[in-house]
């Protein structure tokens, strides 16, 4: 099969950066494989997230149209796409990349997310949780967004960065339980205005835990007129909404 223009150019790049700069695997510094800084080793024990429930991705022992929980209490979104569990060794690489500021940690995980599988549905609009200004002042980048830029590209999807923004600081959701989180994000989201929202929308975050704070994003892009908004995440940590 021929190789398209963009395809010889990602083999020409990957042809010169093991030439001039050979990757390395940012775990345990092996050679690193397949284009990325991870060794082919370190990426076959990244755990993916296959079986799983299909409304809101929470990690099972069998894949189930809807978990227990969501038969009880369904969430607002209408699907999830999460290709990873949150556990290692990809919970380090975003802890590395999201807390100590190390970008190449990020690359391999967008480079990671890219590789999956892609949803049979794609959105026409592509949006990542915000920051609140003084955290994104603390951080100096949004690690949802910068995820989101790269894979947005590969599924030529449009991304948008304005059109949510975070009206109100709130405490780190890492210390709350489900209770908590989903008080902690109660009205910490706003449209801004003027920006009109597709009948079709997903959001993005880099982890998806109790799902408090993608949910608090849905409700307010449906009552902003989206019809369909879908939640997406690098990983999904195994733990109930609950």
């Amino acid at each position: 099969m021929a190789m398209n223009h963009k395809d010889v150019w990602r083999q020409v790049w990957c042809d010169l950066h093991r030439f001039v700069l050979p990757w390395r695997c940012l775990l345990c510094d092996a050679a690193g494989a397949n284009g990325i800084d991870l060794c082919a080793d370190c990426a076959a024990e990244l755990p993916r997230n296959h079986s799983c429930c299909a409304r809101c991705a929470l990690p099972l022992a069998a894949p189930a149209a809807l978990c227990g929980e969501c038969q009880r209490h369904p969430p607002p979104w209408d699907a999830a796409w999460t290709p990873f569990r949150y556990g290692w060794p990809l919970d380090r690489l975003e802890s590395r990349y999201k807390f100590g500021h190390d970008l190449a940690a990020g690359r391999v995980l967008s480079t990671l997310w890219r590789r999956e599988p892609r949803p049979l549905a794609l959105p026409s609009l592509l949006l990542a949780v915000p920051l609140h200004h003084g955290r994104l002042r603390q951080r100096g980048y949004n690690q949802a967004l910068e995820l989101a830029r790269p894979l947005a590209r590969a599924l030529q999807v449009s991304l948008r960065h304005d059109v949510l923004k975070r009206v109100r600081h709130t405490d780190a959701q890492t210390e709350l339980d489900a209770v908590h989180r989903r008080r902690n994000v109660h009205g910490a989201f706003m449209r801004r205005e003027g920006i009109a929202v597709p009948a079709h929308v997903a959001i993005l975050d880099d982890v998806m835990t109790t799902g408090a704070t993608l949910a608090e994003c849905v409700r307010v892009l449906k009552w902003a007129g989206a019809k369909r908004v879908d939640v997406w995440a690098l990983a999904r940590a195994p733990s109930p909404r609950g």
